[in-house]
């Protein structure tokens, strides 16, 4: 039986479902110590228990992106908050290469500010 994880990207259409487990793939990379689990329908990932981002798609444009929770403390142009006052998101384009680099910088900056605050 598959988790419930695994479903969600089975669920999504081609395009989307491999840019998801492309992105998987980045997130497990960035550290030995990120964990995988389902919030919120979403999968979440975190670092020692403490959610540092998700993935999920606009509800308008269908698009995925990556949600970093700690976005307010986070400075790149290409982050939107929205309406959104702590979290900010990393739009993708399905059908494109993803900015692998890009990626793993800001996923690097999320885990970081993740540590830090289990330090506290």
């Amino acid at each position: 039986m598959l988790k419930q994880v695994d479903q969600f990207f089975l669920n999504q259409e081609e395009a989307i479902s491999n840019c998801f487990l492309a992105l998987r793939q980045l997130i497990f990379a960035a550290d030995s110590k990120v964990s995988e689990t389902m919030k919120y329908n979403m999968p979440c990932y975190c670092y020692q228990n403490k959610a540092f981002c998700y993935l999920w798609q606009d509800k308008k444009t269908w698009e995925p992106y990556i949600l970093f929770v700690k976005g307010n403390q986070m400075n790149h142009p290409e982050l939107e908050s929205g309406d959104r006052s702590r979290m900010k998101i990393f739009r993708l384009d399905p059908h494109s290469d993803l900015p692998k680099s890009t990626i793993s910088s800001l996923l690097t900056e999320s885990i970081s500010l993740a540590k830090n605050q289990i330090k506290k």
